[in-house]
């Protein structure tokens, strides 16, 4: 499996299983992640992303966006576009 990194979860809100992801690279919806700590980890299409609180279908590095993730993770979890 081909993988490059593109965020890091700098936040997880459990109520709605939201992250917040720091991104390293652009993301955009469809793509394929893998979300992982080195110990654990899932792999999810993304299906929709908000950026300062709006919808988007494309978010750039250095930007911090909204993520609904599938399963529950921690800060620092590793954001892989695979």
């Amino acid at each position: 499996m081909v993988k490059s990194r593109v965020a890091r979860v700098s936040h997880y809100f459990s109520k709605i299983g939201v992250a917040v992801l720091k991104l390293e690279a652009p993301l955009l919806v469809g793509d394929k992640i893998l979300v992982t700590n080195n110990h654990v980890g899932f792999q999810q299409v993304v299906e929709s992303m908000q950026l300062d609180g709006k919808n988007v279908d494309t978010a750039q590095a250095g930007q911090n966006i909204g993520l609904r993730i599938d399963q529950k993770v921690k800060s620092n979890f590793v954001v892989y576009k695979i």
